[in-house]
């Protein structure tokens, strides 16, 4: 991240021109500009380098845009422009947006390359939007960094390297249950689930703020691979499950986002990680589990882990009594062919809370999707040897009735929130290379920031 930002006044002027302006405005410039531009057919090519005519070197980029308040309207261009530092003009406003669109367009996931390509950078003059944009950066840059990193790399003792880490850089606290220390403490669904694999499960534990600030309580699914257990995932659903820990990559990235700015909160951030191996110990189709809220839940389907792990998580997240529990999780495909990848669904228990971070999320240009409880639902998770199942009798609503199994986890008078998200782009856009992805931690950041001040 830091070779895409410099903190300085000074570089190669960047000018972003709005394209049914751009008539207007080529006539007011000086006939060597208008002649160059025509030269480098910048209506049709969008980008612009001129050159001083006496030393040859660059002195002036200019952009073509559809409009100025695009937030990913340089998501190109440190890929484009030659190394080098610029420095954006006449965009004061929309400073913040277009800077970040830069540095997330820049990202590279280089840690099995010999070598990164080198960037051009933005040089930002105020030292304290300086400071914002290399946090904001930097927590997506972590999420994506965890989401793209090769399972055998990002299994539960490296989740739990990460979040001690952090704990140490932020003055937090970290704790662990590992593997049968599980069903010692009463945590039986995570254990079941990753209880397979020669990876021990855990539930990672972060504690940070000062005790008598609010409680925020945020959990992510960490299933650092899924095979999908006994009902094995065929290989072309398999390729890219090392991205179902994405839900704690997410709430990992957006506590390091709300540590590094102090928000005026206490942070707790649960992580069941787990991998969903098969093994002559994994659970089956049919088996009966007790989880720690006391709900005896059938096991339809071994693939529908995630909502397994996060039970046990989301009763444990409760007995502090937080005033919000946020959880993420790569959670169902069912999402995804209701709102695509690229937006993120939610699910809420308090009105005000869903319309606060879509109205957040609007403002930071971080879109989400609220999606709803169906309570008519409930009964397709009908089990007849147990309370409930793990998954619905039929295929269809399967994002909501993956999100009514976890409410039944939660008590009535706690505000929870429950994202389904993609966590991968599958196509690259300006701003967003195929790869991790954090989609909906700017939106609940910004959310949390507006409710505590």
């Amino acid at each position: 991240m830091s070779a895409l930002i410099r903190h300085s006044s000074s570089g190669i002027p960047l000018s972003f021109i709005v394209k049914n302006g751009l008539a207007e405005w080529q006539e007011q410039q000086p006939i060597f500009l208008q002649n160059w531009l025509n030269s480098c057919d910048f209506e049709k090519q969008g980008l612009a380098l001129v050159v001083n005519p006496q030393s040859g070197a660059l002195s002036h980029v200019y952009c073509l845009v559809h409009s100025i308040d695009d937030f990913w309207l340089a998501g190109d261009l440190a890929n484009k422009l030659p190394a080098g530092t610029y420095q954006i003009q006449e965009c004061e406003q929309q400073l913040e947006q277009i800077a970040l669109g830069f540095m997330l367009g820049g990202y590279e996931f280089s840690e099995y390359k010999e070598k990164s390509a080198v960037k051009a950078q933005l040089a930002i003059a105020d030292e304290v939007l300086f400071e914002r944009l290399k946090q904001q950066a930097n927590a997506i840059y972590l999420v994506r960094d965890l989401v793209n990193t090769p399972a055998a790399d990002m299994m539960p003792q490296h989740l739990s390297q990460v979040m001690a880490d952090l704990a140490q850089t932020y003055e937090g606290d970290f704790s662990e249950w590992v593997g049968d220390e599980l069903l010692e403490q009463n945590y039986p669904t995570i254990h079941m689930v990753g209880r397979a694999s020669e990876n021990k499960p855990r539930l990672l534990d972060l504690h940070w703020g000062k005790k008598d600030a609010p409680l925020i309580t945020l959990v992510g699914k960490g299933v650092c691979f899924d095979s999908g257990g006994l009902d094995l995932k065929p290989s072309s659903g398999m390729r890219n499950m090392k991205k179902d820990m994405g839900g704690a990559a997410h709430v990992i990235g957006l506590a390091q986002l709300i540590m590094a700015a102090n928000l005026p909160v206490r942070l707790r951030v649960l992580v069941p990680a787990v991998e969903n191996a098969v093994s002559r110990n994994a659970f089956r189709p049919g088996d009966v589990i007790k989880t720690r809220k006391g709900i005896m839940v059938e096991i339809d389907n071994t693939d529908a882990e995630g909502r397994l792990v996060l039970c046990d998580a989301l009763t444990e997240a409760q007995n502090d009594d937080p005033e919000l529990i946020v959880d993420f999780a790569t959670l169902t495909g069912a999402c995804r062919v209701a709102l695509g990848t690229e937006l993120p669904g939610f699910f809420s228990t308090e009105r005000d809370v869903a319309n606060g971070i879509i109205d957040a999320g609007m403002h930071v240009s971080d879109p989400v999707w609220q999606l709803p409880l169906f309570e008519q639902y409930k009964s397709l998770l009908k089990s007849d040897v147990a309370d409930m199942a793990n998954c619905a009798s039929v295929p269809f609503g399967g994002a909501i009735t993956a999100a009514l199994y976890l409410k039944e986890f939660v008590e009535p008078k706690t505000p929870w929130v429950h994202f389904d998200v993609m966590a991968w782009n599958i196509r690259s856009l300006p701003g967003r290379p195929v790869g991790g992805e954090a989609l909906g931690i700017r939106a609940v950041f910004n959310y949390l920031q507006n409710r505590f001040k």
